[in-house]
């Protein structure tokens, strides 16, 4: 992985000092510089970057510090100070004894990025910085079949009011050769296959896609969390978010599941899906008791099923487990719970942990080079790591680091895996905090 300079001690501080003053209420971004784009409006130049401890590979550009985002709450707690530390041995604890040895993986490297300063995202679609990149096949034959990536909070020119804030925003490809970085097209207003669904008064910046529901007193974003197709009808796992609290830790009004009938150009966000967080988030709405463990989530479909991989608000979590039959997937009283009694609806309060650990914004697929389901996800020391089941429920093996957050500087988060992997290569998107950008990354996966 490409080595990234650290602000010394003091410079820091004085950074920090002097943006907390203008900044109120959130976390400031982009304390760790990353070589920017020209185009980059949070970005200027830097000379002689040699002479300042950089490494001699690196451009002599280093991205404005700090990047001048507004603060959101979504900075990774902390990360390992030695790659030992970034080891995840836990596994559940009635599992333990037949937990299956971590995965063969190797160290995961950097193919390209998606958004970014790295990238044109701002320049082609007035994406500065956005994170997640969550990826999905949309259902698709032919020139028609495409990967969905949906981002959370999008930022576009910081130099104007608000900074062109989005609350979500949403790529296409259909870039199979995913060695040298996946393209997106350009967007074309009108189109629903192009890059990214933009409005003719603005045919280069992506707009919006998901829109708040106005249920909520108090509602600070909208981000998505897990995509799914069933047939060519998109679904989107959501999150209503009240409020952003210390880094890793948010709380949310509800999730609901959006629907598109249009490849991803337009959602729609039926009333059968929404799931308060606690009693009152959501007037009108009942809360049920275990409802507030299912509010992130990682969608995989298999033998008729979406299973739906959930955590409660924040990185804290251990996930929880539910599905469904693929023809109710925005239908919450068709839900079965993962229980230790079997398959049960109605109970989320039932379910138990499928994995006996916390994992943050995880990612689950099949993947046929193995002949096993992966999941992956960031664990407390804020690196990525993968485990293997031969189930859905599992057990899951125990756990293998394939990105340590010793390695990538700057704070990482939400690996999602590219639906189109094939063979031993695993390919899966990654978040940086400190640029607020995502990668495209790779791993090679061994059967033994």
């Amino acid at each position: 992985m490409p080595a990234f300079r650290r602000l010394a001690s003091t410079s820091r501080a004085c950074v920090v000092s002097a943006v907390a003053t203008t900044l109120v209420g959130g976390l400031v971004a982009g304390l760790v510089g990353a070589p920017p784009a020209a185009a980059d409006p949070c970005s200027v130049p830097t000379p002689n970057a040699s002479a300042r401890g950089l490494t001699p590979s690196m451009p002599d550009i280093i991205s404005k510090l700090p990047v001048l985002h507004l603060p959101i709450g979504r900075k990774p707690v902390q990360t390992a100070s030695t790659p030992e530390e970034a080891k995840d041995t836990a596994v559940a604890p009635n599992t333990a004894a037949r937990a299956a040895a971590e995965p063969a993986a190797s160290t995961a490297t950097t193919v390209g990025w998606v958004t970014g300063p790295n990238s044109d995202s701002y320049s082609r679609f007035g994406i500065s910085g956005a994170d997640l990149g969550i990826m999905w096949d949309n259902g698709q034959t032919g020139a028609n079949r495409q990967v969905l990536i949906a981002f959370g909070d999008t930022f576009g020119n910081c130099n104007v009011a608000a900074q062109e804030w989005r609350k979500n925003t949403l790529f296409r490809s259909a870039d199979r050769n995913l060695a040298d970085g996946m393209s997106i097209p350009n967007p074309v207003p009108g189109n629903i296959y192009a890059g990214s669904p933009v409005d003719a008064a603005r045919p280069n910046f992506s707009r919006q896609v998901i829109k708040s529901l106005g249920l909520a007193g108090t509602e600070v974003t909208v981000i998505p969390t897990a995509g799914i197709a069933v047939g060519t009808t998109q679904y989107v796992n959501f999150m209503s978010v009240s409020r952003w609290g210390a880094p890793g830790q948010w709380s949310t009004n509800f999730s609901a599941v959006a629907v598109s009938n249009d490849n991803g150009e337009t959602w729609t966000v039926p009333a059968t899906s929404i799931r308060p967080s606690w009693f009152n988030t959501v007037p009108g709405v009942p809360f049920v008791w275990g409802d507030q463990n299912f509010q992130m989530a990682a969608y995989l479909r298999h033998n008729g099923y979406v299973y739906a991989y959930s955590t409660g608000a924040g990185r804290g979590g251990m996930p929880f487990l539910y599905r469904v039959v693929e023809t109710a997937v925005a239908d919450k009283s068709a839900y079965e719970y993962f229980t230790p009694f079997g398959w049960i609806k109605g109970f989320p309060f039932l379910a138990l942990q499928v994995v006996w650990a916390p994992g943050s914004e995880m990612s689950v697929a099949w993947n046929d080079h193995l002949k096993k389901f992966v999941m992956l996800y960031t664990n407390t020391t804020s690196s990525v790591v993968m485990r293997t089941a031969d189930k859905p429920e599992g057990p899951w093996s125990r756990a293998k680091t394939i990105v340590s957050s010793t390695a990538v500087p700057g704070g990482i988060y939400a690996p999602y895996i590219h639906p189109w992997s094939e063979g031993k290569d695993l390919y899966f998107t990654l978040s940086r905090w400190s640029d607020y950008s995502v990668m495209l990354m790779r791993t090679s996966l061994s059967t033994g």
